[in-house]
């Protein structure tokens, strides 16, 4: 009505026209209608000292999203500066306006700007405690398709706020974008991928692997996204995606070792795909364990057997002189059920008889004169040789640690020097037609069991279980 009685639209009442006096109304209606005769959207309020304060900054700080986006219809100037060089979206990120972030980002408000403060719109928001507010604004412009606009990505970078974050929807928004680069690196030298290890966004972790980020990548500090997973309370679940992106590519991420992984958690599935599939199963970790020796020491005695069926060595060393077995024997102080242990010793016992050693062995049952044999088994026949002929080529349905007690009593008999009846290494066979055969082996008790264990396997492996 007034436009109508021939009132201007750039008139002016206390400094400010009537789109300004329309804005202080909230009335929508109003704006359009101003605007479409002809108001000026970029005119700025007389009151204030500079005359900078614009229709957009009006809007932003009292938390007009509608009016807002008919100025930005109208091509105002989004990144307009204000008293103090505050831009909009830093009004209304210190005014705590999430729908008016949320247009001016969907805009194109260039969210690295500085006030003469230093100040940017994040960390406006972060000092006043409104984070999550101005992060909810921010992805939601993001999810809906908008790349958010960044003149420093040192200030603002719209993937490492998103990592950050930890909103998986919009970093594949981000993402989809042509010439993105996974990988930028931020003034202390910290990757998205780093961000999301940091801060446990498990979820925008997986988006980021199976994007091809580089989890090797180093900071100023020397950090690893690898790094950051392995500190982090949610250990297990980095591992896991780690764990999925290995066995859905049929590669691992660079720096991150699936087998061992997998090995250390029990994860018989994952194991045997990825032994399957060309893994070395005998390839040492950072910390120099390999898969067997992880598997070992968590006592996950199914593992392990998997690992030997496919060339795991139980032989091998870390700088520190452990092995397979000892990591298992030093599970046992915490899990007195742990079979790995068994496992590795039958494995160790195998090899140990397929190649053989120099023992002494007792002849007549104890009652004649010990000499030497080259004592072996023969896998495929599945019989203990020591010589040629059919006699010293035996099937062994029995063997034992230590003497038979007739075996004892003639060696007391024999009052032999250092009582060889109790000697340390020595066992004993009993072959398929009857017959006791006692061995002595060097290395005392433990190498004797090797032997037992190592006859017993492989007697099973050929004749089965009861070995018949």
């Amino acid at each position: 009505m007034l436009l109508q009685n021939g009132y201007s639209s750039g008139a002016t009442h206390v400094g400010r026209t009537l789109l300004h006096h329309a804005i202080l109304c909230g009335s929508v209606g109003a704006v359009e209608t101003l605007l479409a005769s002809g108001a000026e959207c970029e005119a700025a309020v007389r009151t204030s000292r500079s005359g900078r304060f614009r229709p957009v900054h009006l809007a932003a700080r009292l938390g007009q999203p509608e009016i807002l986006q008919t100025l930005m219809d109208k091509g105002c100037d989004v990144n307009a500066r204000a008293e103090a060089g505050d831009v909009a979206v830093i009004l209304a990120a210190r005014h705590k306006q999430e729908d008016c972030v949320r247009v001016l980002v969907s805009a194109g408000a260039d969210v690295a700007l500085l006030n003469l403060a230093g100040e940017s719109a994040a960390s406006v928001a972060s000092s006043g405690g409104w984070k999550a507010g101005f992060e909810r604004a921010v992805l939601g412009a993001i999810r809906s398709g908008t790349i958010p606009l960044s003149s420093d990505r040192h200030v603002f970078s719209p993937m490492m706020f998103t990592a950050r974050c930890g909103d998986a929807a919009a970093l594949e928004v981000l993402l989809a974008q042509p010439g993105v680069d996974v990988d930028e690196q931020d003034a202390d030298g910290c990757s998205p991928i780093m961000a999301a290890a940091k801060e446990g966004n498990v979820d925008a972790f997986r988006v980021l692997v199976f994007a091809g980020a580089n989890v090797r990548l180093c900071n100023k500090r020397g950090e690893t996204a690898i790094g950051l997973a392995q500190q982090s309370k949610k250990r297990d679940l980095f591992e896991q995606v780690m764990l999925d992106f290995a066995l859905e590519k049929g590669m691992p991420a660079g720096g991150f070792y699936a087998l061992h992984c997998a090995s250390r958690r029990g994860d018989s599935a994952a194991v045997h795909h990825l032994a399957s599939t060309g893994y070395d199963v005998n390839i040492p970790d950072g910390d120099g364990y390999t898969p067997l020796m992880l598997a070992a020491r968590e006592g996950h005695a199914a593992v392990c057997e998997l690992l030997i069926s496919h060339g795991a060595r139980c032989d091998i060393q870390t700088l520190r002189g452990e092995t397979a077995l000892s990591l298992a024997r030093s599970a046992l102080a915490t899990a007195a059920f742990n079979k790995a242990e068994d496992v590795i010793m039958d494995e160790l016992g195998r090899q140990l008889v397929l190649a053989g050693a120099h023992v002494v062995k007792h002849t007549k049952g104890g009652r004649g004169r010990p000499h030497g044999k080259s004592l072996r088994m023969v896998a495929a026949a599945g019989v203990l040789r020591w010589g040629g002929s059919s006699r010293r080529n035996v099937m062994c349905v029995e063997a034992e640690v230590g003497g038979s007690s007739a075996f004892q009593r003639r060696r007391q008999r024999k009052g032999r020097r250092g009582d060889d009846a109790y000697a340390p290494g020595l066992f004993r066979v009993v072959t398929a037609t009857g017959k006791e055969v006692h061995f002595v082996c060097q290395g005392g008790e433990e190498a004797a069991e090797l032997w037992v264990r190592g006859i017993r396997a492989l007697t099973r492996a050929v004749f089965g279980k009861r070995g018949n």
